[in-house]
């Protein structure tokens, strides 16, 4: 049975003050739910500050992007070894905000991939495909192409760390969301992909998030399907009734 894991990537919103109001509702939203897994992933400004304000509760703090390389003249850049001292388990790597508006390539997600792990930060790797590929029929040679690479220097013992997303990019921030069953449909897939790239155990056991205009009205409808184990919440996170409502979800 994968535990279902439930995220909030608040992107570029939110102010200090209603940053640290709203993880108060989150850690209280979390702390009645405990058969979930609960993150939440600030702008960096405020990894520190939400880091204490999360002290002692279930809720994983998480980056939204990190460098490939340790250290050096990377500006503007932050490596893993800034994040995991401020308390930082996890971290978002390949979201189509960084592929498509910052042109991250696939081999170098994989290359953040491989330094989240070394640092012992948890990756979530997320793939996705534009609404031109999808209506094109290339869904599935997208996704599998972002998966292969990002995944490319990762052991069969190390996936135990990693988390899946599927985002479509088409379905963020558009007010889109794809069904239940297009979203299951390439949930399986990856999933089969996972199972070529490494064992059935292995693919069985990732868990396997659905991001792209989630929220409460539809929260349950896509966590009834097998192979979605969670949500990388993105508008609807930055509301604390909202994202307590998905955390509270009807299974």
């Amino acid at each position: 049975m994968r535990r279902p894991f439930l995220a909030g990537n608040w992107k570029m919103n939110l102010d200090r003050r209603s940053a640290l109001d709203l993880v108060n509702q989150v850690r209280a939203a979390a702390d009645r739910r405990a058969d979930v897994d609960v993150a939440v992933f600030p702008s960096y400004v405020y990894l520190d500050e939400v880091a204490r304000a999360l002290a002692g509760s279930r809720v994983r703090l998480g980056a939204q992007d990190m460098c490939h390389e340790d250290s050096g003249a990377f500006t503007g850049a932050v490596s893993a070894a800034r994040l995991t001292p401020v308390g930082c388990e996890s971290d978002s790597l390949g979201h189509p905000a960084r592929r498509h508006g910052f042109g991250a390539r696939a081999q170098l997600v994989g290359a953040k991939v491989r330094k989240a792990l070394e640092a012992g930060i948890d990756p979530i790797l997320c793939v996705g495909e534009t609404i031109e590929e999808r209506e094109d029929g290339r869904t599935e040679e997208v996704v599998k192409r972002q998966l292969v690479a990002g995944l490319a220097s990762v052991s069969a013992a190390e996936m135990s760390k990693v988390t899946i997303a599927y985002e479509p990019v088409w379905a963020i921030g558009t007010g889109l969301t794809a069904t239940s069953e297009q979203a299951g449909a390439v949930h399986d897939y990856l999933r089969g992909v996972l199972a070529g790239l490494f064992d059935e155990a292995v693919a069985n056991a990732t868990r396997i998030q659905y991001g792209g205009s989630v929220k409460p009205s539809n929260v349950s409808e896509l966590m009834a399907v097998d192979s979605i184990d969670g949500a990388l919440v993105g508008g609807a996170s930055l509301d604390g009734d909202s994202f307590t409502a998905i955390i509270e979800f009807q299974n």
